[in-house]
């Protein structure tokens, strides 16, 4: 695997190496020992899988609430999707800006995220995948998000929006005295 550091503080760009021969192909897509290399030493305590059947949808901009803060790390392994990150450290020098990448069952790469990020995606193809590790349970008291289109935000999603839950559609719209977390 590779690390590639972003310019946002502890997100990071993890690719995979795949070995191929006349079967296919073969990538290691964690190592506690690698992850080390770039200071992650939690356990991994859920993973989830998402399906998503229409491109232009939106899931997200979601993230858990202290103390149930959660590290992710998110890969693609059906279709593709722009995968979108926000930064709400409030003492972060990228407060409240956010991160995009394309992320593809072709090209293998991953995002690892840091706490303190809220994390969501648009699918770029019919009949997505996505697997996702984090290292918090999954806590309802604790859930927050940020609205797709909130414009303190201002994310510029390449497709147009076809489908999103009522849920994802209702999140609150981040106000002038938004402190972060």
């Amino acid at each position: 695997m590779k690390f590639k550091p972003t310019n946002f503080e502890g997100l990071i760009l993890v690719e995979s190496e795949p070995k191929g021969d006349e079967r296919g192909w073969f990538a290691r897509t964690f190592c506690k020992e690698e992850f080390k290399q770039i200071g992650h030493t939690e356990e991994w305590l859920q993973t989830n899988h998402s399906y998503t059947q229409h491109s232009g949808t939106i899931r997200g901009i979601h993230y858990q609430l202290p103390p149930y803060q959660e590290i992710k790390l998110v890969r693609c392994i059906a279709g593709s999707v722009f995968d979108v990150v926000v930064d709400i450290r409030k003492n972060s020098s990228t407060f409240l800006q956010w991160f995009s990448i394309e992320l593809s069952a072709t090209n293998k790469k991953a995002i690892y995220i840091p706490k303190g990020f809220a994390h969501g995606f648009q699918t770029l193809s019919n009949d997505c995948e996505l697997i996702y590790y984090h290292t918090q349970f999954y806590t309802p008291n604790s859930e927050a998000a940020i609205r797709y289109n909130d414009e303190m935000i201002n994310i510029k999603w390449p497709l147009l929006v076809t489908d999103m839950s009522d849920k994802d559609k209702s999140h609150p719209l981040l106000t002038k005295d938004y402190k972060g977390i």
